[in-house]
């Protein structure tokens, strides 16, 4: 009866995306002064605009895994209905998710052993992931098998660029990646990090500018280094509660190159508890991360 493609939350698909696409989505689970919260609900899409109240407030905010009792409910529905799975997991470099998944699916491997599962791990985050799920989505329109998709993500995954700035150093204090020394000084400068994703799917500061403006324009500037055939290329953006950061970005975007599209959306808790509000980012695919 065919396939379906499950991802994770942390793929940050709008909701237009995913009705429009058909994939599931594993939620993963974030804690703000220890009172749980689901990062996606198809019933109960939460508004960010609490997380990001209590996440400028510093507020002790924790997340977890993909959960067991998630993947039963998402997966195993598909492979009673007779259908294969093929899972494009959050980066095992940021988490422990994929390897969650892998081995709910061992053992859906025991109690369907008539049915197929494939789960990638995509090296990827955020609209990154996004990115990986948009275009397994076209193949599998196109009538490619779920062994050819998860190939084509396998083969490619790693020119899926993730370029991003982040606006406040706290955050990247409080996860470890700067001295205290270090956060309050530049804070104090206006110093904003640019970062990437990896090969390894984890996260590296790969230099810093004077001013939010100055980190923005290196976004855009960061598609002419590392983009390839930007014509044929959908460009994905996601924000922490700075929207009109990104549309900047998106206007420049499209003013300088000549893209097929642009689409932005929230960063989701799960992964901007531990960036902070104001992280911007732009996904892409380019010659190397």
């Amino acid at each position: 009866m065919g396939y379906k493609i499950v991802t994770d939350s942390c793929a940050n698909l709008t909701e237009a995306q995913i009705n429009q696409y058909g994939v599931e989505i594993l939620p993963l689970k974030y804690y703000i002064n220890d009172e749980e919260h689901i990062s996606y609900s198809k019933e109960n899409r939460e508004v960010y605009v609490h997380f990001y109240k209590e996440l400028r407030d510093k507020a002790k905010i924790t997340t977890s895994l993909v959960a067991r009792e998630h993947c039963d409910q998402v997966i195993k529905p598909i492979l009673e209905n007779g259908e294969d799975v093929l899972v494009l997991a959050f980066s095992s470099g940021l988490s422990g998710t994929y390897q969650n998944i892998c081995t709910a699916a061992e053992d859906y491997r025991v109690e369907f052993p008539e049915r197929k599962i494939i789960v990638v791990d995509t090296l990827c985050a955020a609209l990154g992931e996004g990115l990986a799920v948009h275009y397994a989505v076209q193949l599998k329109n196109e009538g490619k098998s779920m062994e050819e998709v998860a190939d084509w993500v396998e083969n490619n995954k790693l020119n899926i660029c993730h370029i991003f700035t982040i606006d406040d150093l706290f955050f990247l204090k409080r996860g470890g990646r700067l001295s205290g020394t270090g956060a309050v000084f530049g804070t104090l400068l206006g110093i904003k990090p640019l970062l990437h994703t990896a090969n390894d799917g984890k996260l590296y500061v790969t230099g810093k500018t004077r001013g939010r403006k100055s980190s923005l324009d290196f976004l855009v500037d960061s598609l002419e280094k590392k983009g390839v055939n930007l014509e044929d290329q959908d460009i994905f953006i996601v924000h922490g509660d700075c929207e009109e950061d990104a549309k900047y970005v998106k206007e420049q975007i499209k003013k300088r190159y000549r893209v097929k599209s642009i689409l932005y959306n929230y960063l989701d808790p799960v992964i901007a508890a531990h960036s902070g509000p104001g992280t911007l980012a732009v996904f892409f695919l380019g010659t190397e991360r």
